[in-house]
C-alpha cells in the first residue's frame, strides 16, 4: 500500500498538472458517480493527507484512498493508459492532460467546504506543511492510547497518519524495539520525531532509502528482507505475520539481535 510519502509525491505531480487549469471533461466509473460531471470546474490544489488525495475545485473535491494498488496517471491528450481499462475509475481532462485514476477503492465527491470530513478520522499527518511540537504531542497520545503493540500503533491511521509496513518495520528497527513490544512501554516522543524526520527524508525521493544507501537491496534494514542476514549484526532476519486491529495479519521483519523480544509479549506466528 502506498505510504505517505509516495501520496504526497502524487499530490505534487498532480497538482503540477492540475491546479489553476479547468477541467473539460470528466468520466466516473462508479455507481455512484455515474452521473457526475465536472466539466467547467477549475481545480485550485491538489494536497495528501496521511494516505489520502485530495483534489480541490471551485465547488467539489475529488477525494481518493489508493488502498493497495490504486494510482492517479498523468497523460498527454490520446495517450493510453499503462493500465488494463477495466481498473479506470476516473478520467478527468483538462486542455493539457489526461488525469487517469485506476484500481481505487475510495473514490468519492465532497463539497469543497466539507472535504474536511473525509479526513477528519485521522491522526496528525506526518507530513503536513503545518506540523508543529502540539501536533507530535497529539500523535504520541493517540499512540499511547491503543493499548496495542507498537507494531499495531504504527499502522493506525486514527493515530498517526501516513505510515505503512515499510515505515513500521524500520521505525521498529532503529528504535531496536520488537514489533510485540506493548506501546506503553515505548518512549513514543522520539519514535514520533523519528517518523517525521524520516518521511521528510523521503517525501522527495523516488527511491525511498532509511539506510542512507541508495543501491538496490541496501535501502532497508529490515522490510522485505526476511532470512538475510541483518546490515548490522550479520543475524538473520526474521519475517513473521502480526495481528491487526481489522482482523487482518500483515508480514513484519525485525532482526533477533537489535530488536530483542520484550518479555511477556506474545509470539508472533511464523
Amino acid at each position: 500500500m502506498p505510504e505517505g510519502d509516495t501520496i504526497h509525491r502524487a499530490a505534487v505531480r498532480l497538482g503540477q498538472a492540475m491546479a489553476g487549469r479547468t477541467l473539460v471533461r470528466s468520466d466516473f466509473r462508479v455507481p455512484r458517480l455515474a452521473t457526475a460531471d465536472l466539466a467547467g470546474e477549475r481545480i485550485d490544489e491538489v494536497v495528501s493527507v496521511g494516505k489520502h488525495l485530495l483534489m480541490r475545485g471551485e465547488h467539489w473535491t475529488i477525494h481518493s484512498h489508493a488502498g493497495m494498488d490504486g494510482l492517479w496517471h498523468v497523460l498527454a491528450p490520446g495517450q493510453r493508459a499503462p493500465v488494463a481499462a477495466h481498473t479506470i475509475r476516473a478520467v478527468l481532462a483538462t486542455d493539457a492532460h489526461e488525469i487517469v485514476g485506476s484500481s481505487l477503492p475510495v473514490l468519492e465527491l465532497l463539497p469543497r467546504e466539507r472535504d474536511g470530513e473525509a479526513v477528519a478520522h485521522l491522526g496528525p499527518d506526518l507530513l503536513s506543511p503545518e506540523w508543529s511540537e502540539a501536533d507530535a504531542a497529539e500523535a504520541v497520545r493517540r499512540l499511547r492510547a491503543t493499548g496495542v503493540p507498537v507494531g499495531v500503533a504504527l499502522l493506525d491511521q486514527t493515530a498517526v497518519a501516513g505510515l505503512g509496513n515499510v515505515y513500521r518495520g524500520e521505525l521498529c528497527f532503529l528504535r531496536g524495539l520488537h514489533p510485540v513490544t506493548p506501546v506503553e512501554q515505548v518512549e513514543l516522543e522520539p519514535l514520533v520525531a523519528l517518523a517525521r524526520r524520516l518521511m521528510v527524508a523521503n517525501r522527495d525521493r523516488v527511491e525511498r532509502t532509511f539506510t542512507g544507501d541508495a543501491r538496490r537491496g541496501r535501502r532497508t534494514w529490515v522490510y522485505g528482507r526476511g532470512g538475510q542476514p541483518c546490515l548490522r549484526c550479520g543475524t538473520r532476519i526474521r519475517d513473521a505475520q502480526l495481528g491487526m486491529e481489522d482482523g487482518m495479519l500483515r508480514q513484519v521483519q525485525w532482526c533477533p539481535r537489535c530488536q530483542p523480544e520484550p518479555q511477556r509479549a506474545e509470539p508472533l506466528p511464523a
